[in-house]
């Protein structure tokens, strides 16, 4: 894939980061449970590489702040860059060495991510709000990090590789063996 399409197809990815967000925005709650900006870096770092895939998870944070005034920089923001970040990078870098580029090797390649993209989230909160009473704890951490993303988890899970496989059937994204 050519530089220049990978470069507008991360463009289209960066607006769907800005536009997802507001069909749950209206409820804060339900948005935090759906993760609507993580879909298109896990899609662009799968589809693009892990280079784009990073770089857009690492802004698309801090553009929609500009434009939109949410998620809050501090400490929200500023954590979720760096946890989209990572997506970014671990799905697309695990994805890539795969010798075959099949569904399994998609699902490995999310779940890694999830599991490390959470556990930089929770380390980039404690740098920034400490630990203890007043800051970031091991509870806060596993109610915001694994059950209140329960269902997010679940459509990233079921959303991802069905549209990896449409792209494949429709000959766009062929799913094939590395050499």
């Amino acid at each position: 894939m050519s530089s220049t399409k990978k470069i507008t197809l991360s463009s289209m990815f960066i607006a769907l980061g800005i536009i997802l967000p507001f069909f749950t925005g209206q409820l804060q709650q339900f948005g935090n449970m759906l993760l609507p900006m993580h879909l298109p870096v896990f899609l662009c770092s799968l589809i693009c590489g892990w280079k784009y895939g990073m770089v857009i998870g690492f802004i698309l944070p801090f553009l929609r702040f500009e434009l939109f005034g949410m998620p809050i920089l501090y400490p929200i923001g500023i954590a979720m860059a760096f946890e989209l970040a990572t997506y970014g990078f671990v799905a697309g870098f695990v994805y890539e060495k795969q010798n075959w580029k099949c569904i399994k090797s998609l699902y490995k390649s999310i779940i890694i991510a999830m599991i490390v993209g959470r556990l930089v989230w929770g380390l980039v909160e404690v740098v920034l709000l400490g630990l203890g009473d007043n800051g970031f704890t091991l509870s806060l951490f596993i109610t915001q990090a694994i059950l209140n993303s329960i269902p997010g988890i679940i459509l990233q899970l079921a959303l991802i590789p069905s549209i990896m496989l449409v792209l494949h059937r429709t000959k766009l994204m062929p799913i094939k063996k590395s050499l």
